[in-house]
């Protein structure tokens, strides 16, 4: 009579076994679906207040990671540097942004995001005016590609248009709007 209980135990015993083996396996894969993205990325960029400017070189480094089925969230910080008023003034900015993308088919995205824009006003040695930085808040919207070459690796292309507060400036008209676009290619690595 002790046999057959044991057999029930040991079958249930299998079964407990296998079913959080199959748990197991299904988290570890659901994980790997959510692997986070490491995307060092270069670009330009420009301001469209700055009649006459060309466009300017930037870099970035962002983190992405799924947080849904077809939502990605990326923490990025990026570097930017823009001349105005014929190189009396140069602005340097230090976005650190917060984004999520919208992404139904797994190599396209669009969204948006809030951003950090640590700036500076730098101002030509010889005008008597101090450099002077400020910390401003701003949203985004864009999107981008990321094509695979890769198992780990894809090419990712994004633009975006940043929307900021018109700052205040020491040259005339003393304000600016530092609303800009920008485009980047970068490589996004799995891990």
């Amino acid at each position: 009579m002790h046999t057959q209980p044991r057999r029930v135990l040991s079958l249930l015993d299998r079964l407990l076994i296998g079913a959080v083996l199959f748990i197991v396996i299904l988290l570890l894969g659901v994980e790997a679906a959510r692997a986070a993205e490491v995307v060092p990325s270069v670009g330009i960029t420009r301001t469209l207040d700055n009649v006459g400017s060309d466009a300017t070189a930037f870099g970035g480094l962002a983190l992405r990671a799924r947080v849904a089925p077809f939502v990605k969230s990326e923490i990025g910080v990026a570097y930017r540097s823009e001349t105005y008023d014929n190189g009396d003034l140069t602005v340097r900015m230090w976005p650190v942004t917060a984004s999520l993308w919208l992404s139904p088919v797994p190599t396209l995205y669009a969204g948006g995001g809030v951003g950090w824009y640590h700036t500076t006003l730098d101002y030509r040695s010889a005008l008597p005016f101090p450099d002077a930085t400020t910390q401003k808040f701003g949203a985004h919207l864009g999107g981008g590609m990321n094509i695979p070459i890769l198992p780990k690796a894809a090419i990712d292309l994004n633009g975006r248009y940043v929307f900021m507060e018109k700052q205040q400036s020491q040259l005339p008209p003393n304000q600016f709007d530092p609303d800009f676009w920008s485009t980047s290619v970068g490589l996004a690595i799995k891990f």
